[in-house]
């Protein structure tokens, strides 16, 4: 039986409109009460989020009341897809917690009964093969206002339409020679049903039935019909097909299939800000090489959410947060990174890690004394246990900007003369700076105070700053990867045509750190902990580039959105041109509402930090 693991129970008060649906089918034994849902998947990209949240409701709904979940791969074009995508889909849903047992399926096992249904529309006179060119058939389609017309070949006989039909399947013609049309109203208001294309001529081998096929049905023939040989009972889909499920219907009510037909039902896409989830452009940025492969982690593909640290529970936690709806709409990208965070919080072990290191020497501190202070890992959670030791040596590292010798107002960590908390450590006070010729400062002594261990002040005084750090001498060298939002607009795509939405690449979406250093304790942990490196964010081993001896950390998501000043700031500026254009005065943003940068960095290039 397939079996959704360990997921959050669902009440009728939280149902859906689908769930709604499907529960009033069961408790009207529609079916024999019985659910079976699919997802039904292409082989020609990976999936990316917009394809877990159908996961999640195909799987999810189905679990509810017991039944199961199909997966289908709907592999009826074999220009484009491949093995290696079928392994990804498999890889990445059962990542996401779901299982479909034993029902895995391909279109292309249907291939035989698929051309024998043609064939029965065809005897019906429901079909007939069309020899007009592409460019024929298109322009005889008509307009949204003008019917259409029957091309020249509309009124062939039966007799003559499988004959071509048998020999397209032979071998006989060309691409594009013929397509097989359905015959059925070349006036209706829904141009999908002026007498769709059915099956069409492609000489491509196939990657799972070679070359034994040279015609391939399309989608809307494929899919009612595959949906109809399995049994499903709720064909879950998106908003886009909801002009096929007049076709979809028209199939089934015109041949010999079991009853009672499946049911399509169309839910609102999922689109996220600051991102964009067509396949066809996903693969552009992919062959482009703006991107580093499918699994980059800026890509919102599932193998690249999973590779940047993004727990599989945390996409789930997302899809429920957003729920199904009937409209689209684009939800806000901080409601995706409020999930994550949420997941990670309780379960990340802290740990520090300097990402730009500044050397740090405590004066007064014997030179080569090793001691060795205790840190927990859930400092903030009482009730967890586990602790490491952290190194404590003269000569430490602590963040570049951590320190400024000119500090603006509010800085409350390191300044010539003043004092900070070394996190678990001690309080130390700077007392001197060393800078190279360029007037870069390369090294801040300090005096540590050896009363001030773990966080005591016996004489009372109050230190206002607390910063990270790590032995110098005892850290290990780490390659850091800061991943940003691909995009530095909300909705790439908003130019449609016009605009190419390569243009709204965000040029600060990776930066890469190669002088970054982590404490030791990290080495005897599993390959993949997350980690919450303190004050700077969830961090995740590379699974593909990390070893032992060359230790790489993916930023899964920093410690709160470092976005909102940025659009609080686009709104007031917009705010702003307003009041001015009506005569008022322009608004102005404050100094903070800047927009924020990872660093140097941008798409597509490892552009390495050298600070």
């Amino acid at each position: 039986m397939p079996k959704m693991t360990d997921h959050p129970d669902r009440t009728a008060a939280g149902r859906n409109f689908i769930r709604a649906i499907i529960a009033a089918d069961v408790e009207a034994g529609k079916h024999g009460g019985a659910v079976v849902t699919r997802f039904p998947p292409e082989p020609n990209g990976f999936l990316h989020i917009g394809h877990a949240k159908a996961i999640c409701l195909s799987f999810g709904a189905a679990a509810e009341h017991g039944g199961v979940t199909h997966l289908r791969f709907d592999d009826t074009n074999p220009e484009t897809e491949n093995e290696l995508y079928v392994r990804s889909i498999q890889e990445d849903v059962r990542w996401l917690g779901f299982d479909w047992g034993d029902h895995l399926y391909f279109a292309s096992d249907y291939f035989e009964r698929l051309y024998e249904y043609a064939v029965e529309l065809i005897e019906a006179g429901l079909a007939y093969v069309d020899s007009a060119s592409e460019e024929e058939i298109r322009e005889y389609r008509g307009t949204v206002t003008e019917p259409g017309r029957p091309t020249a070949y509309r009124e062939r006989s039966v007799a003559e339409n499988l004959d071509l039909f048998r020999r397209m399947r032979e071998g006989d013609f060309e691409d594009g020679a013929h397509v097989l049309r359905a015959k059925i109203d070349l006036a209706s208001s829904n141009m999908l049903m002026r007498d769709p294309v059915l099956y069409r001529i492609r000489h491509a081998d196939h990657y799972r039935t070679g070359g034994d096929w040279c015609i391939y049905p399309l989608y809307d023939f494929t899919h009612c019909l595959s949906d109809s040989i399995e049994g499903i009972t709720h064909s879950l889909c998106t908003l886009e097909f909801d002009n096929n499920r007049e076709l979809y219907d028209w199939i089934l009510d015109h041949l010999e299939v079991p009853q009672p037909q499946p049911r399509q039902y169309e839910f609102a896409r999922l689109n996220v800000e600051y991102t964009l989830l067509s396949k066809r452009n996903l693969l552009r940025l992919v062959e482009e090489e703006r991107v580093e492969g499918w699994d980059d982690p800026r890509m919102p593909t599932v193998a690249g959410m999973r590779r940047r640290g993004i727990p599989a529970s945390a996409l789930r936690a997302f899809c429920d947060m957003i729920g199904v709806a009937k409209t689209e709409n684009r939800v806000d990208f901080a409601k995706l990174e409020y999930a994550i965070r949420d997941e990670l919080n309780p379960i990340a072990p802290r740990v520090m890690c300097v990402l730009r290191p500044l050397k740090l020497v405590v004066d007064n501190f014997p030179e080569g004394k090793l001691e060795e202070l205790e840190a927990p890992y859930f400092p903030e959670d009482v009730g967890k246990e586990g602790s490491r030791l952290v190194p404590f040596t003269r000569e430490l590292l602590i963040e570049r900007d951590d320190f400024e010798e000119d500090p603006p107002k509010g800085f409350r960590r390191l300044v010539p003369g003043g004092e900070v908390r070394l996190r678990y450590g001690y309080v130390v006070r700077c007392a001197d700076v060393v800078k190279d010729e360029n007037g870069v400062v390369t090294e801040v002594h300090c005096t540590y105070d050896p009363e001030t261990k773990g966080g005591s002040t016996p004489d009372g005084r109050k230190v206002k700053g607390t910063i990270h750090w790590v032995s110098a001498s005892h850290s290990l060298p780490t390659e850091v990867r800061l991943y940003d939002r691909l995009f530095s607009v909300p909705d790439p795509e908003k130019g449609g045509d016009a605009e190419d939405f390569t243009v709204h690449l965000n040029p600060d979406s990776l930066t890469v750190l190669t002088d970054s250093r982590i404490e030791p304790s990290i080495k005897a942990d599993p390959a993949d902990t997350t980690y919450q490196f303190e004050r700077t964010g969830y961090f995740v081993h590379d699974g593909v580039d990390s070893r032992p001896d060359h230790l790489v950390f993916n930023r899964t998501v920093t410690l709160r959105d470092s976005w909102a000043k940025a659009r609080k700031a686009a709104e007031v500026g917009a705010a702003g041109r307003e009041a001015a254009e009506n005569g008022a005065e322009e608004a102005r943003p404050s100094k903070t509402a800047r927009e924020p940068t990872g660093g140097k960095g941008s798409v597509g290039v490892r552009v390495r930090d050298h600070r």
